[in-house]
């Protein structure tokens, strides 16, 4: 999908603002996204981890060092953020509170909008109409925007939740292999290559002791390898997480989303495990959820609100 036209018409925008940026922040990578006042795109560029809640120093670091690429290749600098709309969906993002620090932490912008990465999402999935999305990346979240409000599946975080997503595979991938040395599970291939990746039951404890949801997400592809060649106990863990994915799928549907988009790394690796009735319910995505922040930044600046929601803070 191309985005070199923008999203929709920019229309009577403020001369206040040279620049629209979006900024897509994940718990592995933020990605940054700009606009001119035409709505051209100008730069974009990719940076570490936008999860807030690995610390809201290392996540800003993170944005400015992406946008400072994405501007260089504009031929511009930091003396543009007087000129600058800032649109930020971000993981980790829950509630106001969350947004007014996220805001507070940063340097000054001609404005700044936070919310969740989900909200940027369903934004630019549904062009800012109605509509469902389920993130699955390195961590999960179901969003809904129906009628002018926002409702909330899941999306509490790696400690309480996360089903659906790369970190949660790896972390039962992880407690199966250990289960499998134990007898107390069955033992496959699968099994002992994971305790053969880390080399020792202990080795896997030693790892989670400082692991994030990112690093446990990496195991996925090789998780992923051994479920598509047949070993039963990755067939499982990938199918348990197909299960849980159909679940949020559903319980959109019953809020009000007619269709919902799968996004994020994990959504076209783990499609195929969904269910007839769970895949009858998808549509695909119009724009990503970098065109939805810029959508957040575009209409804050242009005072619709209407496309705006909770939780969603301005400075």
């Amino acid at each position: 999908m191309s985005f070199d036209s923008p999203m929709i018409p920019f229309m009577n925008q403020s001369s206040a603002f040279q620049i629209f940026a979006g900024v897509d922040g994940g718990g592995t990578k933020c990605r940054v996204r700009l606009r001119d006042a035409q709505g051209a795109l100008i730069g974009e560029a990719e940076g570490g981890s936008g999860n807030i809640r690995l610390g809201l120093d290392l996540v800003w670091n993170n944005i400015l060092s992406a946008l400072d690429t994405a501007l260089g290749k504009a031929g511009r600098n930091r003396s543009v953020f007087p000129k600058m709309s800032l649109g930020l969906g971000l993981a980790g993002i829950s509630d106001a509170g969350d947004a007014a620090r996220t805001i507070a932490a940063g340097p000054d912008f001609g404005r700044c909008d936070a919310s969740s990465d989900a909200h940027t999402a369903v934004l630019g999935a549904f062009s800012g109409r109605d509509g469902g999305i389920l993130i699955s990346g390195t961590g999960s979240a179901g969003y809904a925007w129906v009628g002018g409000k926002a409702i909330q599946v899941g999306g509490w975080g790696f400690e309480l939740g996360d089903e659906g997503s790369a970190a949660d595979l790896g972390r039962n991938a992880l407690r199966a292999a250990l289960h499998a040395h134990d007898g107390l599970g069955p033992v496959t291939e699968f099994t002992r290559a994971v305790i053969a990746h880390f080399g020792a039951p202990a080795d896997i404890v030693h790892f989670v002791t400082d692991a994030r949801p990112r690093d446990y997400g990496q195991l996925s592809p090789m998780i992923m390898t051994f479920a598509d060649a047949g070993d039963s106990v990755a067939v499982t863990l990938v199918e348990d997480q197909a299960r849980f994915m159909g679940r949020y799928i559903g319980r959109l549907h019953e809020l009000g989303a007619a269709k919902v988009c799968l996004v994020g790394g994990m959504a076209p690796v783990l499609q195929p495990w969904l269910s007839p009735a769970a895949r009858s319910v998808l549509a695909e995505p119009e724009h990503d959820a970098l065109e939805g922040a810029i959508l957040m930044a575009q209409g804050a600046a242009n005072g619709l609100s209407s496309v705006l929601a909770p939780p969603q803070v301005t400075t």
